[in-house]
């Protein structure tokens, strides 16, 4: 956990203290405290909490985003989450109430990527605004914030948040050419998309690039 935190900063997705990883290991989350810089943060400064919030594990205390992991613990099966403030995914979620279709790896996170409306940091308000955003998702934007992605494991919930920003990034670059739109996927064409990506991977036919 902390190598992913580290690993947000060497990527570019969180600048400081910003965004927050956690895992869950059974009926306890693991989760990056509050206030210490990703560059500077040790095995002994992580902290565990219960389901409830309930600190069992660590001195430090817990990030302020607390509510956002537990709310997908609780409701979502989560067994990993990953919060950001990556710049493309932060600017695109000021701009629009859900991410244009522009690339079929959207399937990858359930379909066009919803943004949260804005609630202040580290309240009920913001999780509860979250949960409605990642309805049948896996990630979302949060407005005038960043980024929150989950997955059975913290390298699949990384790897999803690496991949809303780049879709992200996609997005404003084609955007920008002026006198030019971006074709855009139609519905149908995500569709196909997400069932192809059903069997993405090493494990049988038809899986995607890369």
């Amino acid at each position: 956990m902390v190598a992913a935190a580290r690993r947000t900063v060497a990527d570019g997705l969180v600048v400081g203290t910003s965004g927050n990883v956690s895992v869950r290991v059974g009926d306890t989350v693991l989760v990056t405290p509050t206030g210490v810089p990703y560059d500077r943060l040790t095995p002994d400064d992580v902290t565990g909490v219960d389901l409830d919030g309930r600190q069992v594990l660590g001195t430090l205390l817990p990030t302020s985003e607390l509510p956002m992991h537990l709310a997908l613990y609780r409701t979502a099966g989560a067994g990993a989450v990953v919060h950001t403030h990556a710049v493309h995914a932060t600017a695109v979620s000021t701009l629009v109430s859900e991410l244009p279709p522009i690339h079929y790896m959207a399937a990858a996170l359930g379909g066009t990527v919803r943004v949260a409306p804005y609630a202040a940091y580290g309240t009920e308000e913001l999780a509860e605004n979250m949960l409605r955003a990642l309805a049948d998702r896996s990630g979302c934007l949060l407005r005038n914030h960043g980024t929150m992605t989950y997955g059975a494991t913290l390298d699949q919930a990384y790897d999803r948040t690496a991949q809303l920003e780049w879709m992200c990034r996609l997005w404003l670059t084609a955007s920008s050419v002026p006198g030019l739109t971006p074709s855009l996927l139609s519905p149908e064409q995500m569709a196909q998309a997400r069932q192809r990506l059903r069997g993405y991977g090493q494990t049988g036919p038809g899986r995607g690039e890369g």
